[in-house]
């Protein structure tokens, strides 16, 4: 069971991104699957989610136009798109996945006592 996280790298204020979370050992269907990121020091930050049942995405108001959480269940990947990262948004970026398939009930986002966790990509948006 492992989440492999990647697409991290340095880009300049304005640029885009996308990060790709790959499932392996496990499928994503039917999971809450949410990116995270965190600076050193920082509390971690959620950054999108994308719910169980039927795709509904969460973004906090810091994300809003500016990331697009995605799922492709051929792949089982989950995807984040990012448009015009500014230089608050340099962190290492984390994928966690909830760790119960819930195809009934909505789970907009991984619970925190059930998560897979895959390691972090690391953002960097330069001004």
């Amino acid at each position: 069971v492992q989440l492999q996280a990647s697409g991290g790298g340095s880009v300049q204020t304005g640029g885009s991104l996308r990060l790709s979370c790959a499932a392996s050992g496990f499928s994503l269907d039917y999971r809450a699957v949410g990116w995270f990121r965190r600076v050193s020091g920082q509390e971690r930050e959620t950054v999108s989610c994308i719910g169980s049942v039927d795709e509904t995405t969460y973004y906090p108001d810091h994300m809003k136009g500016r990331s697009t959480i995605s799922r492709d269940t051929d792949k089982n990947t989950v995807y984040l798109q990012m448009y015009d990262l500014k230089p608050d948004d340099t962190a290492v970026y984390y994928c966690a996945a909830d760790s119960v398939q819930s195809p009934s009930y909505q789970l907009l986002c991984p619970r925190g006592n059930l998560e897979v966790w895959g390691q972090g990509t690391l953002v960097t948006v330069s001004s």
